[in-house]
């Protein structure tokens, strides 16, 4: 292997180092791994951005779009509220609930049905008076397993039918990954039916825990006509740094002020909101004038307050920083009533709170937050807690029958997904099932780039013969066992790429290896591929690295152990399924 070769192994390596260690997000991380190849000639100006002019990028974008169109119209609530009844078990609600759930995920991007459908298990599970905490964790995992089965059922899947496009070979069938996908769907919905309840813990959820511990964190104190607060501004007042309390609001005279500057004036009369310890409301009552509101007084009794639940995203500007070093307030025009991180309330100043991926912000907003963030990349999931947006009922079936024909126009070889996927779009606009406000916010960039820069990079890989490299490593022990140990070898290293980096990130760089190394073995590669398309998705034990098990991190009040407890035993369950399927479906 000459320099070059070196050189991309080295890169490769550093790169990995980052993601695990969380440098970046992917999406940089991945970008500065290919501009680093480009920077030495590695890759010529044409092969760095040959990723990006992938049909298969461009698919997962479009898709993205396709799911907003059927989430914005409410196309899905039918189906939800089907799945819940008045089911007083955990594994009959899981029965009702994770097959509907595989089943929308093999045709829809799964992470705005695990978005859509978090806040309604919430509030069922709490009619039910069952615990959250035992069906979020499955609701995230069934849409995995589902997404197995079709070519467009996750971007992992997409991102594999580019790679085999750019090597030449024969286009992924629309149901080609259906025999290994069901296998494991099956077995995998078994799995989180009847094991899954006895592993999974009994929390409650941010919002709940907020409701029930008000008076612990949540005070509210009336100004008096006679206190000296009056006319000075919230910086003057110094009510802006109070150790372990924090103004979230004003409400004066029904009018409820949020968030609050800091050069806002106190008047008499006002009564100012504080989230925080209860123990240093000592300090306030030290303040001539400044008297505890009653319970009528207070808006939280009177409905005044809108609360926003939102899940930190992996790509957000928010993460490793501080609330106050983010200016939150300025940006978002929302004030942060407290920040959940693995099922407790994390304690401190507000303000002063490092942010990490997946913690769950508890908001006061203005009107228009919802709006205006519902499809931010910065955040996972945003919903209003006892209230929602009017979804457009009316275009719901309009939606539906786009999509149904989206679907059979690929799956039937009519077209490509690449030109039915936009096509689709275009009749969602033509509709008014969506609006271009929609479109432009409802794809996630950085899964994109994800994408693309793995491609680039796969591609650098092979060129280089790093690639046959590093497969030489990982078959020199097994090589002379057969195929089939080499296969156990690559699937394993795959799931263990997967449960450390980005999904999409591992199928693009164990492609190349998987290549060399089934023909190292002088075994067809395609069954390879397979297993590593399908092992990419089936990482179940780490949280951090998918954005369907971040949209119920924080919601379910899990931790991390939850995810590993619960997850590994299913990861091992797939990748037996797995190996036990592909040789007879894909003969080495």
């Amino acid at each position: 292997m000459e320099w070059q070769g070196w050189y991309t192994v080295g890169i490769l390596a550093l790169t990995l180092a980052a993601m695990v260690r969380g440098v970046a997000g992917p999406d940089l991380i991945m970008m500065a791994g290919l501009f680093a190849l480009a920077a030495v000639g590695v890759l010529t100006p044409t092969e760095t951005f040959l990723g990006f002019a992938n049909e298969a990028l461009w698919a997962v974008g479009v898709l993205f779009i396709v799911s907003a169109g059927l989430r914005e119209t409410g196309a899905l609530e039918p189906v939800v509220q089907r799945m819940f009844g008045r089911v007083r078990s955990a594994r009959l609600a899981l029965v009702r609930i994770t097959p509907p759930l595989a089943f929308l995920s093999a045709f829809l991007n799964n992470a705005p049905i695990v978005a859509m459908m978090t806040p309604s298990v919430i509030d069922w599970s709490r009619r039910a008076g069952l615990p959250a905490s035992k069906f979020l964790i499955p609701i995230s995992y069934s849409t995995i397993l589902g997404s197995t089965t079709t070519l467009i059922g996750t971007s992992v899947n997409l991102t594999a039918a580019g790679l085999l496009l750019g090597a030449g070979m024969e286009p992924m069938g629309f149901f080609e990954l259906l025999p290994i996908g069901l296998s494991v769907a099956v077995v995998g919905m078994a799995y989180l039916i009847l094991v899954a309840p006895r592993l999974l813990p009994d929390r409650k959820h941010a919002a709940e825990a907020l409701g029930e511990s008000r008076r612990e964190y949540i005070t509210a104190m009336r100004v008096e006509p006679n206190c000296p607060l009056v006319g000075q501004s919230i910086d003057e007042a110094g009510l802006r740094h109070l150790e372990g309390l924090f103004l979230i609001e004003i409400d004066r005279d029904g009018r409820v002020i949020t968030p609050v500057s800091p050069d806002h004036p106190i008047e008499a009369g006002d009564v100012l909101v504080f989230a925080g310890v209860v123990s240093t409301i000592v300090e306030l009552n030290r303040i001539r004038g400044l008297v505890p509101a009653t319970e009528e007084e207070t808006p939280a009794a009177t409905g005044a307050r809108r609360m926003i639940e939102a899940v930190v995203s992996r790509s957000s500007p928010l993460v490793n920083r501080t609330l106050r070093e983010a200016n939150f307030r300025t940006v978002y025009d929302a004030a942060v009533v407290a920040v959940h991180r693995n099922g407790v309330r994390v304690q401190g100043k507000i303000g002063e709170i490092e942010i990490h991926t997946g913690d769950t912000l508890l908001l006061q907003t203005s009107p228009g937050f919802i709006g205006a963030h519902r499809n931010s990349p910065d955040f996972y999931l945003v919903s209003e807690i006892d209230r929602d947006g009017e979804p457009r009922y009316e275009k719901a079936g309009i939606a539906v029958a786009i999509m149904v024909a989206m679907v059979a126009v690929a799956g039937l070889g009519i077209l490509p997904i690449s030109i039915a996927a936009p096509l689709a779009v275009g009749a969602m606009l033509g509709t008014r099932c969506i609006n271009g406000n929609t479109v432009r916010q409802a794809v996630d960039i950085s899964v994109l780039v994800v994408i693309g820069a793995g491609l680039g990079i796969a591609l650098a890989m092979d060129k280089t013969g790093a690639a046959r490299a590093i497969a030489n490593v990982l078959v020199g022990g097994v090589g002379e066992m057969g195929p089939m140990a080499t296969l156990v070898v690559i699937y394993v290293v795959t799931v263990l790429l997967a449960e450390t980096l980005h999904h999409a990130a591992a199928v693009a760089i164990m492609f190349p290896i998987a290549v060399a190394a089934a023909n190292a073995v002088d075994a067809d590669p395609r069954g390879f591929l397979m297993a590593i398309t399908v092992g990419a998705n089936l990482a179940f034990a780490n949280p951090i690295t998918y954005q369907t098990h971040l949209i119920v991190y924080g919601p379910g009040g899990y931790r991390f152990a939850d995810f590993v407890r619960v997850g590994l035993p299913l990861d091992v369950i797939c990748g037996v399924v797995t190996l036990l399927v592909v040789p007879r479906v894909w003969p080495f």
